[in-house]
């Protein structure tokens, strides 16, 4: 890459940071968390995702561990949620954006890196999704919450593939910083989208009858009693 997609690459990357950190904090105030607990959700949510990426990576040390800058820009995060009341309208109206703004950053981001690394396109993809959603999956088990990432919610995990899908094609055609505003644009657009919409992948069918699980018990066992 040159220097203009390194650039752009590392501005991508530390406002995902910046967002999931903002996003992080903004949880810790609603569940009544000291500064410490301010400062944890937002380093998890903010660097959770890259650190996952380049744990599979094996490619060294994980970046946030080596550039201060990483850490900083995640306290800073948590340091803005801490001081600031952030609540009513205007935070209704700009959560969303902060939260689909991360997704396509870190997706567009892993998919680049992963490529940068010479994997092939559906590990690029795949660690594009893992990269924009890794962080907030590890937040929401520190929480005692399902993921929303499972399901029951508007399309997160999709836009973030496609935003991966987006970075690997113009990786492919040598356009590497114009891969990296594209992709963001695609990944936050379509998660913005589908928010406004309501969109969400369907659900299972239901079962007629009800699950049975364990071992089936042979033909003339009786049933222990007590």
């Amino acid at each position: 890459m040159n220097d203009a997609a390194m650039h752009v690459l590392r501005v991508t990357d530390l406002s995902g940071v910046l967002a999931n950190a903002l996003l992080g904090g903004v949880l810790a105030r609603a569940r009544g968390f000291d500064l410490v607990g301010f400062a944890v959700l937002a380093v998890v949510s903010g660097l959770g995702g890259g650190i996952i990426r380049y744990i599979l990576l094996q490619k060294g040390t994980p970046v946030a561990l080596v550039d201060h800058t990483y850490v900083l820009t995640a306290l800073v995060g948590a340091a803005i949620a801490f001081l600031v009341p952030i609540r009513g309208r205007v935070w209704e109206r700009s959560f969303p954006v902060l939260d689909a703004l991360a997704l396509g950053c870190w997706a567009a981001a892993g998919a680049q890196k992963a490529m940068s690394l010479g994997l092939e396109w559906p590990a690029a993809i795949a660690l594009g999704a893992i990269t924009a959603a890794g962080g907030g999956v590890v937040r929401d088990v520190l929480l005692r919450q399902v993921p929303a990432v499972f399901g029951g919610n508007t399309l997160y995990v999709t836009p973030a593939l496609l935003a991966a899908g987006t970075m690997v094609l113009f990786h492919a055609a040598g356009q590497v910083t114009a891969g990296l505003l594209v992709a963001t644009g695609v990944g936050a657009g379509l998660t913005l989208l589908s928010h406004h919409q309501g969109w969400r992948l369907p659900a299972p069918p239901a079962w007629s009858g009800p699950v049975r699980l364990g071992r089936p018990r042979p033909a003339g066992t009786a049933r222990d009693e007590g």
